[in-house]
């Protein structure tokens, strides 16, 4: 099948030769017994963009969202995941790097037409997409991208120096190691919560400090930094209930949106919008890197075949995983 398309890259319209590849479907905004297996059309890659033959897509919570809101303006069934990790089968006019047969990972929206991660053939702009880490399975890859821009990008909103103190939310979390190991590697003072039976996990990503989860976290953290933190990178969603913990003029940088004024309480609310910093290739590169010396740990909770999303799913919703579900495509 050819048709017309324009390329979201470079909105250039090109004529395009479309393929069926198979993918997760959300059918109806629902439970998880509405994921299937569907067949879907993926069309070639166009100027600037790379189609990768995906062999894993991590499961994160914003499919959860995805599956229970359905994408407003795009018609069911929709393909959620935000990152993927495979081959570059092919690529498009003006693609230098990466070249067809290289592992790669891609960081993508499932809220855009062509929708996300969880597909076995996904076309992707360049900019969205970087080798693997070396000595990383595609499975451990696969779990990289989003959280890792999304760490990077609220640290880069907090804008804190060498020696300020960061506390860190939802410590046992694979958003909130990625956070604690990056600030840790940047010279930052480090407070983190967790379980008794999450403690050394969470020292392990390089919290300074370890401090018990729950509804005292806020008061914890002024007994251990009785000036207030600087700031508070809030994997767990707190919100509100974290402001006692930081210092006049602190930041708190939150990962869901927010309800609020940009200052409240004279404190600054930075929203952390992982989609408007998917082709940051430069943030791509930096948390391959991290990977690659060892500061970021890769973490593969289970995997599972695109039939049993809704297990994976599941679990997810169930709470406590140390680390990411995967999606592995044959």
């Amino acid at each position: 099948m050819r048709l017309l398309w324009v390329s979201a890259s470079s909105r250039e319209w090109y004529d395009a030769v479309m393929t069926t590849t198979r993918a997760v479907g959300i059918t109806r905004p629902g439970g998880p017994d509405v994921l299937r297996v569907i067949e879907r059309e993926v069309r070639e890659a166009g100027p600037g963009e790379v189609r990768l033959a995906v062999r894993a897509a991590a499961v994160n919570p914003t499919d959860i969202g995805v599956r229970q809101l359905g994408v407003e303006g795009q018609p069911a069934p929709w393909v959620p995941g935000m990152d993927a990790a495979g081959t570059v089968e092919s690529v498009g006019a003006g693609v230098e790097h990466p070249s067809v047969g290289d592992e790669a990972m891609a960081a993508v929206s499932p809220r855009r037409p062509e929708g996300g991660a969880q597909a076995a053939l996904l076309v992707v702009p360049a900019a969205s997409l970087v080798p693997v880490p070396r000595g990383a399975t595609l499975e451990q890859a696969a779990t990289l991208p989003m959280n890792g821009l999304t760490a990077l990008h609220g640290l880069d909103l907090l804008g804190l120096a060498e020696g300020k103190t960061l506390a860190v939310t939802g410590g046992a979390g694979l958003l909130a190691s990625y956070v604690i190991a990056i600030a840790n590697d940047r010279g930052l003072r480090v407070l983190a919560d967790a379980s008794p039976e999450d403690e050394q996990l969470v020292r392990s990503f390089g919290a300074d400090v370890v401090l018990p989860r729950g509804a005292e976290l806020a008061a914890a953290v002024r007994q251990a930094v009785p000036e207030g933190v600087d700031a508070v990178f809030d994997t767990a969603l707190l919100g509100r209930g974290m402001f006692p913990a930081i210092r006049d003029g602190g930041a708190i940088a939150v990962v869901r949106g927010w309800d609020g004024d940009d200052v409240e309480q004279g404190i600054r609310i930075q929203r952390v919008m992982v989609g408007t910093v998917l082709d940051r290739t430069d943030w791509l590169r930096e948390a391959r890197e991290l990977a690659e010396r060892g500061v970021l740990s890769l973490r593969v909770a289970d995997t599972y075949p695109p039939e049993r999303a809704a297990d994976a799913q599941r679990r997810m919703e169930a709470g406590g995983l140390r680390g990411r579900a995967v999606i592995v495509f044959g």
